[in-house]
């Protein structure tokens, strides 16, 4: 079965950068050619989760919020899915959430790790 962590989260200051991974266990979903869709979504407190970024097909595409601030990439050789952070602003303070849905429509989710973007 496949499963997904994230890690790389924590406490950084209004500007600064974080990156985010998301390794893949049980089979090298990040490595396949096809799919439908491989992103990063997150969860501001008292909000609905959002799409951050990601890859559904073609080039990325990423929530107009974090356009030309962040960005979405994978290695497949390591099986890992990374979301690069930059000019964080407190309101991206959220649990950031690991996405994959397979081209049979099978999707996984990690767990979430914590962004806290404060002064």
């Amino acid at each position: 079965q496949v499963q997904l962590v994230e890690s790389g989260g924590g406490l950084v200051q209004p500007g600064g950068s974080l990156k985010l991974s998301c390794v893949a266990s049980g089979d090298s979903i990040f490595a396949v050619k096809a799919y439908r869709s491989m992103s990063w979504y997150r969860q501001i407190p008292g909000k609905q989760r959002e799409l951050v970024g990601g890859f559904f097909g073609g080039a990325a595409e990423y929530g107009e919020s974090v356009k030309d601030r962040f960005s979405v990439s994978r290695d497949g050789a390591r099986n890992t899915m990374y979301l690069q952070m930059n000019n964080l602003r407190p309101e991206d303070t959220a649990v950031y959430f690991c996405n994959f849905i397979a081209g049979n429509g099978a999707e996984y989710w990690g767990r979430g790790t914590q962004v806290t973007v404060s002064a």
